[in-house]
């Protein structure tokens, strides 16, 4: 029984510190809606000129308020495979990377994976579909999976209804990644900042920013080929 008693209150203190950090996460990400920053207030540098760089330097609220003040790229814009980055910044930077990189691609748990990038096929009446690219780094092999529907709609993850590129992952995937949403907007032709959520770690309020670069290069199709 004493046993019993142990683990139940280090499954409570886990679940407290969860919910501490995501607290945490939450208040760095400063409020939902745009400050009235521009993009190059934000940066301290020409948004058309800016690379990776100049976001991964900034602050987590600042991520989130160059997330808000961006808009979003148009449907047919979005075609090609895009190389990917995962922002650091805030409590869970860590956290997310590794989710990421090492959980995402397949559901289990696999250090000898990372997330690449992201690929997009615009289709008819604001829809579209796409998926991820991942490697195994031992082989070298990189795999495409992870599919999406997208489209061009009003934003979850701020509160200011302007419109983002949406990525859905629920129509093609189980578990965990069934609740994932992501969000794209452009800084410039070659660099997109964009945000994403996990439904059991707080949704929309609670969202892990990163980029996507261009130029992207040609398609190449999901590893599973039924589309959407």
């Amino acid at each position: 029984m004493g046993k019993l008693k142990k683990a139940a209150a280090a499954a409570c203190g886990a679940a407290a510190l969860n919910a501490a950090l995501f607290a945490v996460n939450i208040l760095q990400a400063g409020p939902r809606r745009p400050d009235g920053r521009s993009m190059a207030e934000i940066l301290g540098a020409d948004p058309e000129k800016a690379t990776w760089e100049d976001v991964e330097k900034l602050s987590r609220r600042d991520t989130m308020q160059l997330f808000y003040a961006a808009r979003a790229p148009r449907m047919e814009q979005m075609r090609g495979e895009y190389r990917a980055r995962v922002l650091s910044g805030g409590v869970l930077g860590g956290s997310t990377a590794y989710f990421t990189h090492h959980v995402f691609p397949t559901g289990r748990i696999t250090p000898g994976t990372v997330w690449l990038g992201k690929a997009f096929q615009p289709g008819e009446m604001n829809e579209g579909w796409g998926y991820n690219i991942f490697m195994d780094v031992k082989s070298g092999r990189e795999f495409r999976t992870r599919k999406m529907i997208t489209w061009v709609g009003p934003t979850v993850i701020g509160t200011d209804m302007s419109e983002s590129f949406h990525l859905d992952y629920g129509v093609f995937n189980g578990g965990l990644v069934r609740s994932m949403h992501d969000e794209v907007r452009m800084v410039n032709e070659n660099l997109f900042i964009c945000a994403g959520y996990l439904g059991f770690s707080g949704g929309p309020r609670n969202p892990g920013p990163f980029l996507l670069i261009g130029p992207p290069t040609d398609w190449v199709g999901p590893d599973d080929e039924t589309g959407f």
